[in-house]
């Protein structure tokens, strides 16, 4: 007598189907476990106790917004790294350069603001030599930091990056000051959001009307809560030294 399963009687033949089923759901499981545990990632924040975050901000357009945001930066003493696309840098040399003298680090944004997945590694290496190309004819910078533009990525947009001796970078905290939601929103997302070992992601493009109004309470406030700001290569040199202890 075959053994019932269900409300079915299960023959010989169809055991061994239903175990050939069970085992490939089971090896598919595997490899896509292991598929997403071993997805590349862009650096988003450091792990640490001390609280320093490194404030950022990414320009595609425009010339009204980066020379009050500047302004703002300069009054306040504070550092940050500034992600500049390459058609932009073309345009707007002598802001980039202002960007150098102040002391500010300089990365790249990429060239075309499009999602790199879409294209192949080897267009996607022309896009951040572009952008690289671009801005070391500007401001003599060897970036070696790229926000991705939408900070869309992949494993091969990773692979690519690392590829061209870049380190990709996201963010820990979006203010969300390029939907201009409100001045007082974007102050209460940083402030609230930011914590030790963050990377915060504004923007200093003319398309965002409220970053020059938000940041300088966002700069007081943080300060008020004990953060100090440092640059993006700042924050990761920390990390290394933060681990090296543990090793």
């Amino acid at each position: 007598m075959p053994r019932i399963f269900g409300f079915y009687y299960l023959q010989a033949k169809g055991k061994i189907a239903l175990v050939l089923v069970l085992s490939a759901v089971v090896l598919i499981s595997s490899v896509l476990g292991v598929q997403a545990y071993n997805r590349q990632k862009p650096i988003y924040e450091i792990r640490t106790d001390k609280k320093i975050v490194a404030l950022t901000f990414d320009i595609s357009w425009g010339n009204t917004t980066p020379e009050p945001v500047l302004d703002i930066l300069k009054k306040h003493k504070i550092k940050c790294t500034f992600f500049l696309s390459g058609p932009w840098v073309k345009q707007y040399p002598d802001i980039a350069m202002r960007i150098k003298t102040d002391g500010h680090e300089i990365a790249s944004h990429g060239h075309r603001h499009i999602n790199l997945s879409n294209l192949s590694k080897a267009e996607i290496k022309e896009e951040v030599m572009n952008a690289h190309n671009a801005i070391k004819e500007a401001t003599g910078v060897d970036a070696r930091l790229i926000r991705t533009p939408n900070g869309d990525y992949s494993n091969h947009v990773i692979d690519a990056i690392h590829e061209c001796n870049y380190e990709a970078i996201q963010w820990g905290t979006d203010s969300l000051d390029w939907m201009n939601p409100g001045v007082d929103t974007i102050i209460e997302r940083v402030t609230k959001k930011a914590h030790p070992g963050d990377i915060i992601l504004m923007h200093a493009s003319d398309s965002c009307k409220q970053t020059t109004d938000a940041l300088p309470i966002i700069i007081k406030e943080l300060k008020k809560q004990g953060y100090k700001f440092v640059t993006v290569s700042e924050l990761l040199k920390e990390a290394k030294s933060e681990q090296d202890k543990i090793n």
